[in-house]
C-alpha cells in the first residue's frame, strides 16, 4: 500500500471511530505520525493546530459569540507555550500530551457539551440543569488559569483508577502531585479526543464541586457522551478519576 493511500485509509478508520470530518481526521492522523519524526515542536506544532481547528468545526466561535478570526485570535496566544509540550496521545492507555481547555468565560459547560462529537452522536446534559451546573466550581487545591483559554497537559482519563470513588481517587491523584480535571476540562478533553470515552471507561471530574456529595462524569449513554454525576463515595467499574499535571498560558 502506498504512504498516500494508508494515509487516506488511517483517517477513514479514525473518521468512522470518532465521528470526526474527513479533513479533521486526515490532521489527526497527521499529526499523531508527526510524533514520531525529529521535529517535536513540529509535532506539537501540528496539533495545536489541529484542535484549533476542531473548536472551530464545532462551532465555538459562534458559541462564544466571536467570528472564526477572533477566535483563531484569541488561543494563538497560547501557542508559544506548546514548543515545550509532547503532543503524543494514546487513547487505550488514556493518555493525552495536551489539551486546549475554553473555560465557561467563552463557552459556558452546558452550552459546550453538546459540541461534543463521537461517533455520530453530540454529547449531552442529564441529570443536572443548565443553572444547576453553572453551580459548580474548581475545589480548593485546583488553581485554574484566570483566562478564557488555556492549556493542560500530562492529561489522563483516569483507565488506572476504574472502580475507585472519587473520593479515594481524588486522594490519590493529589498525593501523586496532579490535579483533578474540571468540568469544562473534561468536556475539553472528550471534544478534541472523541475516544477518550469509551461504553467502558468514563471519566470522572472530581475538580469540580458545588458543595454537596455529587461528582461530575462523562460516560457514553445510548451511544452519545453524557455529562451527569455520580456520588463521590460510589465506585464504578467504568468509571475512572481524570487528571492533568499542569495548566499554564491563558488567552484572554
Amino acid at each position: 500500500m502506498t504512504e498516500h493511500r494508508a494515509l487516506k485509509q488511517a483517517a477513514r478508520e479514525r473518521a468512522a471511530s470518532t465521528g470526526e470530518k474527513y479533513t479533521q481526521a486526515r490532521r489527526a492522523v497527521l499529526a499523531a505520525a508527526a510524533t514520531g519524526v525529529s521535529d517535536p515542536v513540529g509535532a506539537a506544532q501540528a496539533e495545536f493546530d489541529r484542535q484549533v481547528a476542531t473548536l472551530v468545526e464545532r462551532g465555538y466561535p459562534v458559541a462564544a459569540g466571536l467570528t472564526e478570526d477572533e477566535l483563531r485570535a484569541r488561543l494563538e496566544a497560547l501557542r508559544p507555550a506548546v514548543a515545550a509540550l509532547d503532543p503524543a496521545a494514546d487513547a487505550q492507555r488514556g493518555e493525552f500530551g495536551f489539551v486546549i481547555v475554553v473555560s465557561g468565560r467563552l463557552v459556558p459547560s452546558a452550552r459546550a457539551i453538546a459540541l461534543v462529537r463521537r461517533r455520530d452522536r453530540s454529547g449531552f446534559l442529564a441529570m443536572l440543569t443548565a443553572d444547576e451546573l453553572a453551580t459548580f466550581a474548581p475545589i480548593e487545591p485546583v488553581a485554574v488559569p484566570d483566562a478564557g483559554a488555556y492549556l493542560m497537559s500530562g492529561v489522563q482519563s483516569g483507565r488506572s483508577s476504574l472502580d475507585v470513588t472519587p473520593d479515594d481517587g481524588l486522594a490519590q491523584i493529589l498525593a501523586a502531585g496532579r490535579s483533578p480535571l474540571t468540568i469544562e476540562e473534561g468536556i475539553a478533553l472528550v471534544t478534541q479526543f472523541p475516544e477518550a470515552v469509551a461504553t467502558n471507561g468514563g471519566i470522572s471530574l472530581a475538580g469540580s464541586r458545588c458543595g454537596d456529595r455529587r461528582v461530575t462524569a462523562v460516560w457514553i449513554s445510548r451511544g452519545a457522551p453524557k455529562l451527569g454525576w455520580c456520588w463521590a463515595g460510589n465506585p464504578h467499574t467504568w468509571l475512572g478519576i481524570g487528571s492533568c499535571a499542569r495548566r499554564q498560558g491563558g488567552a484572554a
